[in-house]
């Protein structure tokens, strides 16, 4: 992929560059409501997405989706990006954007089924016909035991052949009311428990100098070592260590507190 390319029908080559002192201040205009200033920054980073999108060295003809992927982890870092990380917006960005492309990749591949994976599929199919001339209704169990297998291969074998359910597949219709497969999934993950965790842990961080919160992003978002972060805030590993587990231990107090 060379520089000059022409996603969604943009030509990287005519993109503009931003100086850091232009960015700074883009940034500024933009978190003050200034829609021009916030079209300029993101229509300048497309760069950045297009370097990202470098990095894997894709074979597919869908790069407008994936470039339209990635713009969007660029907008939601630009959405979250705030100047007191002490970092520079990109680096801040980057991850959000690799995040993005891969799980438009997740979502967008099919799935592929090794080819021993499927010839056990078809012998767990052919056994289950074979045992049904004798029963009415065949146990898995009674499969894995007339092939002489694990029970876990013959479940693992049938969930890989089995095809993807859409979240929005009806399990039940009845006068004209659909109960949708999502409608049967409950959220254990952002349960209120939960989410007053996280406001406390918010809370706590805020409560911590502008070093410390700057090293916890470094070293747990960005996920740089102690050794970068040191010479990224110009002083020692030692220091970076003894900082981190302050803050950690701060931050654990105030949760408890």
């Amino acid at each position: 992929m060379s520089s000059k390319v022409v996603i969604c029908g943009v030509n990287t080559a005519t993109l503009p560059r931003l100086t850091e002192e232009e960015t700074s201040a883009l940034l500024v205009k933009l978190k003050q409501g200034d829609n021009l200033a916030r079209e300029r920054f993101i229509v300048a980073n497309f760069r950045l997405v297009l370097s990202v999108i470098k990095r894997f060295k894709l074979k597919t003809n869908n790069l407008d989706d994936v470039f339209q992927a990635g713009s969007i982890g660029l907008i939601k870092a630009l959405d979250n990006f705030d100047t007191s990380f002490g970092v520079k917006f990109s680096t801040y960005a980057v991850p959000m954007i690799i995040g993005e492309i891969k799980r438009f990749l997740r979502c967008s591949n099919s799935l592929r089924v090794s080819r021993s994976i499927r010839d056990t599929a078809y012998q767990v199919l052919k056994t289950r016909n074979e045992l049904e001339k004798d029963k009415k209704e065949v146990s898995l169990n009674s499969i894995a035991e007339k092939m002489q297998v694990a029970l876990s291969e013959v479940v693992y074998a049938l969930d890989a052949i089995a095809d993807p359910l859409s979240l929005y597949d009806p399990v039940y219709s009845k006068d004209g009311d659909n109960l949708l497969l999502m409608d049967q999934i409950g959220d254990e993950k952002n349960t209120d428990e939960n989410w007053t965790e996280k406001l406390a842990l918010n809370s706590a961080i805020e409560r911590l100098g502008e070093r410390e919160r700057k090293i916890l992003f470094l070293r747990y978002y960005v996920g740089k070592t102690q050794t970068e972060i040191s010479r990224a805030v110009g002083i020692s590993q030692a220091q970076v260590s003894r900082l981190e587990k302050n803050a950690l231990k701060e931050i654990k107090n105030l949760i408890q507190a």
